[in-house]
């Protein structure tokens, strides 16, 4: 082809630059076309204008340009230009949904041309079997297409076709051959000035590193992927499907389904590839199930297939049927037709080499069960089980999960905790890889059936012991690994600072009447910067202190306190009650936790109505909704206890629950923790040598934090931060290591994103980012502010908040406020504290006395009620 300049360059570079500068190609070609250029040279302007619409903007416009690119072409008497053209129609074609039409197309390119250009036509035809699932055709093509590729020196094709061979390895499980050729092509990719082409390697190298396990590696790497593509103002609606996966994968299922479906609605408004929407939609569908949008999974699963089949496209098609099938599982549908049809889509997706076989297997054996079908449900779950020792975590908990359900249809309960011991350990080395908090806690989720069968089969042994071990095994296990510090990174601590800033300004906004749209975008935005960068963190590799649970150690130490712990277990939303003191573990039968749920809400807005005077009337009431908790919570238990102080270990689910308002805890030592396990950690941990206090009081405060004046001569000399000086990395660099710290400062719970619940100082919200930064907590915190005891549940059965955030950094004990409170009336209650800890009290036991030394009205006993002591300082 004769060169001819279009723009600054030739008319043969427009082909390479629409993927390296997409909007740059797509304007220089528009001009070439205003130029009237004979018929060659405006086919490639032609077929650039229909790239870019192929791949960023409307495929109906791009199949006109790519059509007239193909007639000119031809007009043009060139073989090699008119195989390329008919290549690209191809895959456009396919993308389209007119599958023949555009395999067709692409077989008219591959009998054109030269060697060089049939091997650029056949990695095209690769990639369009790769779209469609064929997996085995496209490697066969790129197979062919890169030897001559190689002898060619065509580094951008023969990089392009080894990302391919990888991108088709991972979809069949082989992530070591995947590794091997995206490092391959990533160093040709560096010879280049192939940006979108470095981009997608960059986020096919993400999509490597979840499929070998490794999810922090994976966000980052997606994070820069979409950095990459900003840059060059393209579209991302296939880095949207896999990061997806990865949301999805991570506990983030909720966030992988409001991705999924904004780029559904993105792609609908330009008229993007048919392809991508079905892709979408399958990964939408995987993510409403974990999200608890069931009808939303059988919807948008139920469209997948149909596009699919549209397409034809088998892979897709049987990937979208096997979800919508768990959906309506789930929904409460169980037929035989839904067993035979399970199973014949485990035996489609083995054909295909797809690593999703043994999830439909399991699928048809748990529907087996459910209709009481044992042999034929054994047939299935042992396929499924295979499964076990090998491939992805997630994979092998698959394995174990099927191997629990075939031993408890036999009638092993042993069988059933040794499948259930192994599942829950793959997930604990899972788990222990994540460094972020919030990742360890929602993946938690993946385990909640191992975890519960195991439960089951250990009340039904009759072992309290057992049951108590089982039920320690996988509650608050985020908090039982070493604390993860988020990583040393000057963008964090720069983000946190603009955070404060921004949060304070809106805040003082709002208080003169400001709008403040521009301000609350802008907090957003670093919301959502931080948690991304937090995300990225890696966890050492390594769970816990190396020691399980063990209930003697716990029972000793019980008994050498004088003290008994209650623990709640949750099985088929029955409250048990395991009672553990005096050498022995007992259980209880409580009862059932929607109704305790419902009387804690109750509970709650009774609080939040006497944190102000006017309220007293509400007393009775609110003391009548304690008993009828205590009933549901205790049951029988709560006429069992003993004198001595007495430990509560909740399920998540009802942390917001003012333990001390029960009957049977109103005059006892009572404090809180997320597990059994915590507790000894926290009683066994040593308080630090030096004894330092630290006094601080945030800004806004009705009663101006009247207390802290009162503290500092109860203390001598303490360190006291007030005013200007309490500003956020003041007060953290003050906390670390300290022996007690007390802070007077308003507080705010954040349910949509708990991680940025916060306590306001002087230069805005310090909130728990921050607090996840110090070296050592303070070994006994006192938090004189509402909503400080309010957590967020997640996972299996994990909470996120302030107090989780410093049980794993040092803090031993924490006293903290579950509801809004009353500042006055937070002063004497407050005092009195203090004044019990002078005399050598615990947290629990100072916190008690505290509550009868009240005036006795109702504003200062709902007071009193609403903190907790947490921990076992």
């Amino acid at each position: 082809m004769r060169q001819v300049t279009a723009g600054n360059g030739t008319v043969l570079e427009l082909l390479p630059m629409v993927f390296a500068r997409p909007d740059v190609a797509l304007r220089r070609a528009e001009r070439l076309l205003e130029s009237g250029p004979p018929p060659e040279h405006a086919s490639v302007a032609h077929q650039v204008i229909g790239i870019w619409q192929r791949d960023f903007g409307d495929l109906d416009v791009a199949l006109r340009h790519l059509r007239r690119a193909r007639d000119l072409a031809a007009r043009a008497g060139s073989a090699d230009r008119e195989a390329d053209v008919l290549a690209t129609l191809g895959v456009a074609l396919v993308h389209a949904g007119r599958t023949r039409q555009g395999l067709a197309a692409l077989e008219r390119g591959v009998g054109r041309g030269s060697a060089h250009t049939r091997a650029r036509v056949l990695y095209r035809r690769a990639y369009s079997f790769w779209v469609l699932g064929r997996h085995g055709e496209a490697l066969d093509d790129v197979r062919r297409a890169v030897p001559v590729l190689r002898q060619a020196g065509d580094v951008i094709w023969v990089a392009r076709s080894l990302t391919l061979r990888a991108t088709v390895h991972l979809a069949l499980g082989a992530v070591d051959r995947a590794e091997a050729d995206f490092a391959a092509a990533e160093e040709l990719w560096g010879t280049t000035g192939q940006e979108h082409d470095k981009a997608d390697v960059v986020e096919s190298r993400a999509l490597t590193a979840f499929r070998a396990g490794d999810i922090p590696a994976a966000l980052r790497l997606f994070d820069e992927a979409a950095r990459r593509y900003d840059a060059l103002g393209t579209p991302t609606f296939m880095l949207s499907i896999r990061r997806c996966e990865v949301l999805r994968a991570a506990g983030l299922a909720a966030e992988a389904l409001a991705e999924a479906d904004a780029a559904i609605a993105a792609l609908d408004r330009i008229g993007g590839q048919p392809t991508r929407k079905a892709e979408l939609l399958l990964v939408a569908a995987q993510a409403a199930g974990p999200a608890g949008a069931p009808d939303t999974a059988v919807d948008r699963a139920a469209a997948a297939v149909r596009l699919f089949a549209r397409q034809r496209r088998p892979w897709g098609e049987a990937h979208a049927r096997l979800v919508l099938a768990e959906a309506r599982f789930a929904v409460g549908r169980r037929t035989g037709r839904m067993v035979s049809d399970a199973a014949a889509l485990a035996g489609r997706l083995a054909s295909f080499g797809s690593p999703a076989a043994p999830q439909a297997a399991l699928l048809a054996g748990r529907i087996a069960l459910a209709l009481d079908r044992p042999a034929e449900a054994e047939v299935h779950l042992a396929l499924a089980a295979r499964a076990r020792h090998g491939g992805a975590p997630q994979a092998r908990v698959t394995g174990w999960v099927a191997q629990a359900l075939r031993a408890r249809a036999a009638g092993s309960r042993r069988g059933v905790l040794r499948a259930c011991r192994h599942g829950l350990d793959v997930l604990d080395g899972h788990r222990t890889t994540l460094g972020a908090p919030e990742l360890r806690a929602r993946v938690t989720e993946q385990g909640e059936e191992l975890a519960a069968l195991a439960q089951e089969a250990a009340l039904a042994s009759g072992g309290a012991r057992r049951l108590l071990e089982w039920s320690e095994r996988w509650r608050a296990a985020a908090l039982a690994a070493p604390a993860a510090r988020p990583p040393a990174d000057p963008g964090l601590l720069a983000d946190l600072a603009s955070f404060r800033e921004i949060a304070s300004r809106a805040e003082e906004a709002r208080r003169d009447g400001r709008p403040v749209p521009v301000l609350e975008r802008e907090q957003r935005r670093l919301e959502r910067e931080i948690r991304s960068r937090t995300l990225r963190a890696r966890g050492a590799g390594a769970g816990g202190d190396g020691r399980r649970f063990d209930p003697a150690r716990l029972l000793e130490r019980l008994d050498r306190d004088g003290a008994q712990l209650v623990e709640l277990v949750v099985l088929d939303d029955r409250v048990r009650v395991l009672l553990c003191g005096g050498g022995r573990v007992q259980v209880f039968t409580g009862g059932l936790l929607s109704r305790a749920e419902a009387e804690a809400e109750l509970v709650q807005a009774g609080l939040r109505r006497l944190a102000h005077p006017g309220g007293a009337a509400r007393l009775p009431l609110l003391e009548a909704a304690g008993r009828r908790l205590e009933e549901a919570l205790l049951g029988e238990a709560a006429a069992r206890l003993g004198p001595g102080p007495v430990v509560v270990v909740p399920p998540g689910r009802l942390h917001r629950v003012p333990w001390a308002l029960l009957p049977s805890l109103r005059e006892r030592v009572v404090s809180v923790s997320p597990s059994a396990g915590a507790w000894l950690r926290a009683r066994e941990t040593a308080p630090p040598a030096g004894g330092r206090h630290v006094l601080v009081r945030g800004p806004g405060l009705a009663t101006g934090g009247a207390e802290v004046p009162e503290l500092v001569d109860h203390y001598g000399r303490p360190t006291l931060l007030e005013g200007d000086d309490a500003r956020a990395g003041e007060v953290l660099r003050a906390l670390d290591g300290a022996s007690l710290a007390h802070i007077a400062a308003h507080g705010v719970f954040r349910a949509d994103n708990p991680l940025f619940s916060s306590l306001r100082m002087a230069d805005g919200p310090l909130t728990v980012h921050d607090f996840e930064r110090l070296e050592s907590s303070p070994y006994r915190l006192i938090l004189s502010s509402c909503d400080t005891a309010r957590l967020a549940p997640v996972g299996s059965d994990e909470l996120l908040g302030l107090v989780t955030a410093l049980l794993p950094l040092g803090t031993a004990g924490v006293v903290a406020s579950s509801a809004p409170v009353n500042d006055a009336a937070v002063v004497p209650l407050m005092l009195a504290l203090h004044k019990g800890l002078a005399c050598g009290l615990t947290l629990a036991e100072a916190l008690r006395d505290a509550r009868a030394a009240l005036p006795d009205d109702a504003v200062h006993q709902a007071t009193g009620w609403t903190f907790t002591a947490f921990g076992a300082a």
